[in-house]
Parts: C-alpha cells; sequence; structure tokens
C-alpha cells in the first residue's frame, strides 16, 4: 500500500502537522522575560563570538546592554528591526562594548525594513556617556546630512536621547520594567564601570559588565533568575610570551572566582560570556567546555556556556529556549 497517498496516510500526515505545531516553541509568555546573547567576545575578531551585547525582552520592551561589534547583524539574524529597540544601557566605555553603536544608531535611520526609526535612538550609561555620542554625531555629520536632503530621512532621528548617571540606583523604569545600575571592580583606572540588574514582572535578570571578583555583583544578584556573567581564562604560558596579557587576566573573572560569585550568589541558571580567550604561538585558547569545568570546581548548581545567539527564557524555569551553536 502506498501509505503516503492514502487516507490514512493523509490522516496521519495530517495529525504530524498538528503535532509539530503543537510542539512548536511558544513565543514570550505575558511574565516572563527572554534574554538572547548577542555577542559574547571580546576585542578579538573572532567570527563566531561578536562584541558584547545582549539583549534583555519584557514586556513589549527590548533592552539593549552593550553594543559590540556586529549587534546589528544579530538583530538582523533575529528578524528584529534596529527601531524596535527600546532602549541602550552601556557598561562602560571600553571599545569593545562601543564599537556597534553607531552602526546601530545610524543604520536604524535608514529607510529599509531593518531601519526606519523616526525619533532619537535613546541611551542610558554613566557620566561621560554624552561626550562619546556628541563626538560620533559629530563623525557622521556630513552623512547624516546628506540623508537628510537625498532621502529625506527626519533629523530629529539622526540624534541621540542620552541619560547619563552619576551613581548606582535605578536609572530606568517603564512599563513595569526596572532597571537598576551597580558599581562593578573592572581596574582602578576603568571607572566609571557598571553592571545591570533587570526587573519585571517578579523575574529578575543580572549582567555582570567587565568585572574582578567583587563582592558588589554577588550582592546585586544573590537569588537572582539568571546572571550573565563575563569570564576570563588566559594560558599560564602565555604571560610569558605576552606579559601584556597578565594585567588584561587581571581586569576580570577567572572560571574559578566565577564559581564562588554564582555559589554565594545562587542564581536559578548561570550563563558565562564575554569568553576572555587568548593563546599565542603554540598556546591554544581553552574551549568553553574546559572554562565551564573550570566554574564548576567551585560551584554545583546550574550553569551553562553561552554562545552567541544563545536564548534563555525567564520565567516559571529559567531555561536555554534556542540558539543552537
Amino acid at each position: 500500500m502506498d501509505w503516503k497517498h492514502s487516507a490514512w496516510g493523509r490522516a496521519l500526515a495530517c495529525v504530524g502537522i498538528v503535532l509539530i505545531f503543537l510542539a512548536a516553541p511558544a513565543g514570550l509568555q505575558a511574565e516572563s522575560m527572554r534574554v538572547t546573547l548577542l555577542g559574547t567576545g571580546t576585542p578579538n575578531p573572532h567570527p563566531e563570538r561578536f562584541g558584547p551585547a545582549t539583549l534583555v525582552e519584557a514586556g513589549s520592551q527590548r533592552l539593549l546592554f552593550d553594543a559590540g561589534r556586529g549587534v546589528t547583524i544579530r538583530l538582523n539574524q533575529l528578524g528584529i528591526p534596529m527601531r524596535e529597540v527600546t532602549a541602550v544601557f552601556i557598561t562602560h566605555f571600553h571599545s569593545d562594548h562601543l564599537v556597534g553603536l553607531a552602526d546601530l544608531w545610524l543604520i536604524g535611520w535608514l529607510p529599509p525594513n531593518y531601519g526606519r526609526r523616526q525619533t532619537p535612538l535613546r541611551i542610558w550609561g554613566p557620566s561621560g556617556l554624552g561626550k562619546i555620542t556628541a563626538g560620533m554625531e559629530q563623525a557622521y555629520a556630513t552623512d547624516i546630512a546628506i540623508r537628510v536632503k537625498d532621502e529625506a530621512l527626519p533629523r530629529s532621528a539622526a540624534k541621540f536621547d542620552v541619560n547619563e548617571y552619576t551613581e548606582a540606583g535605578i536609572i530606568y523604569e517603564h512599563d513595569g520594567v526596572t532597571v537598576t545600575s551597580f558599581e562593578v571592580n573592572h581596574g582602578d583606572l576603568i571607572k566609571p564601570a557598571y553592571g545591570y540588574r533587570i526587573d519585571y514582572a517578579g523575574r529578575s535578570v543580572v549582567i555582570s559588565g567587565d568585572t574582578r571578583f567583587d563582592e558588589n555583583l554577588i550582592d546585586a544578584a544573590k537569588g537572582v533568575d539568571l546572571l550573565v556573567h563575563e569570564v576570563v581564562a588566559i594560558p599560564k604560558a602565555l604571560f610569558a610570551v605576552n606579559p601584556a596579557m597578565k594585567r588584561v587576566e587581571a581586569h576580570h573573572t577567572t572560571p574559578e572566582e566565577v564559581g564562588t560569585v554564582m555559589s554565594e550568589a545562587r542564581p536559578r541558571l548561570g550563563v558565562l560570556t564575554h569568553y576572555v580567550l587568548t593563546s599565542g604561538p603554540g598556546i591554544p585558547p581553552e574551549t568553553k567546555d574546559q572554562v565551564l569545568a573550570r566554574v564548576k570546581t567551585n560551584y554545583s548548581g546550574p550553569v551553562v556556556a553561552g554562545h552567541d545567539l544563545m536564548a534563555i527564557e525567564v520565567g516559571e524555569s529559567v531555561a536555554v529556549v534556542g540558539g543552537e551553536p
């Protein structure tokens, strides 16, 4: 019997379609947040790990934390137009956290469907952010003037709506979403430097920013649903070849220290990001699995090695829901 074209075959095929439909991933639940790692890398121009950027979707809002290299590409891969980024939050002023900002700002203003923003790009960050955005507006003034005349784009949308803060605390409240900044220790000379906590509908997410081991971060993250934490793993053999890498390591959190942070904070799920993994001649970088194993020497709770486009839903459960590596 030709089961494919028989009545039974057609019926089973229909059932199969229904089952596939029912098993398809559901959309974001009303009282959940979705966190997507848009970039888990560093200044290293790695083709699989773009610059630091994390998207938090809560209710109708899409909040972007840092804007590293390739952030617009990752948003486009998700089918999210740049105009739908509600607000941007910058942790500190190292270039790898900022180089994608001009791209997001200007591409989001262009006429194609990935753009069409009609208002200034709203952005929050520590004191000094306005100087950076003003510099960008000056750098691209010629491009902006041309496009206003040639493409009839609204000049008002080719601006930033800058919101600076000078101390830790609640910096953003809108439609049930609260963003709280907290200071982190990224090094004596790297100030200001902040992490962020996002609260919505009883759910909570903490993004570490770049930091050494820091009790302040632990306090902000205690009992949080999801803790997204940076990590450094530089082979010791590299220090003799490139002594500067020892100074780089000193500005970040080792896997064992990340494990200690998570064991004290006790998040429902921990995720690793911003992998500072460096290599040299004959000295290979550590793998994500090796880094994760080192974290687990000090932490027995749930923790995963993040990767670009990994998505985590934070609701009744906290689970990875998309973005295969």
